[in-house]
């Protein structure tokens, strides 16, 4: 294991553990297989991009929990949480990291929103840039409406819906996993789970997490060849709805939706970066397909990555 000098830092048990609660198998976190990706320039295993997420998540919550500001969200209706992240760089086990959480921005009054502007930094830069954001509506995806794909539990479990639109996968919700992921992700688990006070309360990144596996699933499914052609995050833009994640218990049903995706081209949407892009619309469904979480998803081609940051 590696020392830590400062800061915070993931070890290789946090990646495995963040890694198994979410049934993520992408060889790029996995210890054995992290050298048979083609081209891989990490040189190790590398943190989940939504574990790091989760991190962040909890310390903002804690920043405005320290200000103050949860009564605001409550009051003003605030019913969603809204995450917009850019990814710059990777983080390795024993590679120190801090969080920076910039003052929050109460736009309450004109657009029903109040946010933070947040960066994950390591001693080589950036390595990711964003923000949450509390709102009255959701802020990813605010128009989409999934209540007529029918009763999606007698679906069978990775399979395609919707005419070939959406590739399903099947979760359960665990407070098990949902507490060894917080671990992994370096929270407190105490702040959302504690049986002898009766508190369960899921923080709005696990079950989101729980896409990677929807993810490699379909991929899987399709062949695609993971360490021959391998594909990393670039963006995510998340909306979540506060009011289901307080249902949800252990052992509840999560349907899973991964749309066909979209070609996003070099120079245009999230980052408008300088070569072509996947993005992946996704939803989190609950009885009656009520959606948790809506999500975009954009990824690109580790090669045409490390092409682009060269040119």
């Amino acid at each position: 294991m590696k020392p830590c000098q400062h800061d915070q830092c993931f070890q290789q048990i946090h990646i495995d553990a963040a890694r198994n609660a979410t049934d993520d198998f992408n060889p790029f976190h996995d210890q054995n297989k992290w050298n048979n990706i083609h081209g891989n320039p990490f040189g190790e295993p590398i943190a989940l991009g939504f574990q790091v997420e989760a991190l962040v998540e909890y310390l903002v919550t804690l920043f405005r929990q320290q200000a103050g500001e949860h009564a605001l969200i409550i009051q003003n209706h605030l019913h969603y949480s809204n995450f917009q992240f850019n990814f710059a760089d990777v983080l390795r086990p024993g590679e120190p990291f801090h969080v920076e959480i910039k003052k929050t921005v109460n736009r309450i009054s004109e657009s029903g929103q109040l946010g933070n502007r947040v960066a994950v930094k390591k001693q080589g830069g950036l390595v990711l840039l964003g923000f949450q954001h509390e709102s009255t509506a959701p802020l990813c995806m605010p128009d989409a409406d999934l209540s007529q794909l029918g009763n999606l539990d007698r679906v069978k479990d990775r399979s395609w819906i919707a005419q070939h639109r959406y590739f399903l996968k099947r979760k359960f919700m665990s407070t098990g996993h949902g507490k060894n992921f917080l671990a992994g992700s370096l929270v407190d688990q105490h702040y959302y789970f504690d049986e002898m006070e009766e508190r369960v309360q899921f923080p709005a990144m696990f079950p989101v997490s729980l896409l990677s596996c929807a993810l490699l699933e379909k991929a899987k499914q399709e062949d695609y060849a993971f360490e021959t052609n391998p594909v990393v995050y670039t963006s995510h833009h998340i909306s979540v709805d506060k009011r289901l994640l307080q249902t949800l218990k252990s052992n509840q049903r999560l349907h899973l939706l991964v749309a066909i995706p979209e070609t996003v081209p070099a120079g245009k949407g999230l980052g408008k970066k300088a070569f072509p892009q996947q993005l992946h619309r996704c939803f989190g469904l609950m009885d009656g397909n009520k959606i948790l979480f809506r999500a975009e998803v954009v990824m690109a081609p580790l090669q045409a990555m490390l092409q682009g940051a060269e040119e």
